[in-house]
């Protein structure tokens, strides 16, 4: 139930004009400009919903504007998380779900916890080899059932050839989604590369002002559209509409903000290579990055989003972290401020990741402030 009766089209509209244009209520007399908040659990009867957790009007507009930014239908649900397991959830009883070995935390624990119940069968890979990939897909006469792939990786930055995996699960007549929180729409299109479908954690830079908790579902398939919508409903999953209407909000400014943290993340990339405190650089923007080459054919540019590695290990990491002034440590990211965190910190964290390693999530503040105080915390460190 779509309230936006004109929306843009992306053949005809650059992005940017789409972020602010789309998911508006049709123009009235006197009639809003901004989609108003529909605080309202109970609907009068004679309509198809009947109740919020099936259907409200603010969140609708949202599902419009996130639709027309990634060329697709979407669903909109109450976190990443929850959008996450409206995903799993999909995968029949003793099914194969391949998925990226260094996945982001939660849907990592939520995959090993179903594999060691005997739920699902889960064959984890190495986002960089396309032949792993492929390998795991096709499976010896046991082909997946659902592909969970992030490009970028979190925290290590690694890049998935999008369009590879696309081919091969199409083949095997499995679902690819591709996880793209890192890139957003302003910078990668899943959907446009062959997945069937795409997943924000609307929270990090859609929304972009770390004060709305909400995940997102995208394809271009109407019959998946329509699961995930019974799924929402079936697992509670509603998002609130306070939270929709400041993602909107946010969202109308997604591609200023990304292209000034972008911008500020290359500078600093750059300029962290040559620090003698820091041993390793992971960002997608550096020429010397694993398959940045990949990266540049799929994406309009290497986002907002890197992570390094410094000298003294966890003690050395935890150290910069604490000695940051204008930066934030805190977990989070695609928020107008800058968030530093040591990754490690957290008990689930994959092992692969390094003690020694620090996530750092650039915003839109001045870079030679944001520099400063970077080397002065690695100085002090």
């Amino acid at each position: 139930m779509s309230n936006n009766v004109n929306p843009p089209a992306n053949e005809t509209l650059n992005l940017d004009t789409v972020a602010v244009q789309a998911g508006r209520p049709s123009p009235s007399p006197d009639g809003p400009v901004n989609p108003p908040i529909f605080a309202s659990t109970t609907l009068h009867a004679g309509g198809p919903a009947g109740y919020q957790r099936e259907w409200n009007e603010t969140t609708s507009y949202l599902e419009d504007l996130l639709g027309a930014l990634d060329s697709g239908i979407a669903t909109v649900y109450s976190s990443g998380m929850a959008a996450a397991n409206a995903i799993i959830d999909l995968v029949p009883v003793g099914g194969v779900i391949v998925a990226s070995s260094h996945s982001y935390t939660g849907v990592a624990m939520r995959l090993k916890e179903l594999q060691e119940a005997g739920r699902l069968i889960v064959r984890l890979v190495d986002v960089t080899n396309a032949t792993e990939i492929e390998t795991a897909i096709r499976g010896e006469g046991t082909p997946a059932h659902w592909v969970w792939l992030e490009s970028p990786t979190n925290p290590l930055m690694e890049i998935c050839d999008i369009r590879a995996a696309a081919h091969v699960a199409r083949d095997v007549g499995a679902y690819l989604v591709i996880d793209s929180t890192f890139m957003t729409p302003a910078r990668q299109r899943p959907l446009e590369l062959g997945a069937h479908v795409v997943m924000h954690s609307v929270t990090k830079g859609l929304a972009g002002h770390s004060d709305a908790l909400l995940g997102s579902l995208v394809t271009n398939e109407p019959e998946l559209a329509r699961i995930f919508i019974e799924r929402r409903i079936l697992m509670g999953a509603a998002p609130s509409p306070f939270d929709a209407f400041l993602a909107i909000r946010g969202i109308r400014t997604l591609a200023v903000r990304v292209d000034r943290a972008e911008e500020n993340a290359k500078i600093i990339a750059n300029r962290l290579l040559e620090h003698p405190s820091v041993t390793a650089v992971h960002y997608p923007g550096l020429s010397s990055h694993p398959n940045a080459h990949i990266h540049d054919t799929q994406t309009d540019g290497p986002g907002t989003v890197m992570s390094f590695e410094v000298t003294g290990g966890a003690q050395g990491a935890e150290n910069v972290c604490g000695a940051v002034a204008l930066m934030t440590y805190a977990t989070s990211l695609g928020g107008v401020e800058t968030l530093i965190e040591r990754r490690r910190r957290w008990p689930n964290e994959n092992k692969d990741v390094p003690e020694s390693l620090i996530r750092l999530a650039v915003g839109i503040e001045n870079v030679e402030d944001l520099w400063r105080d970077l080397a002065q915390a690695l100085e002090t460190a």
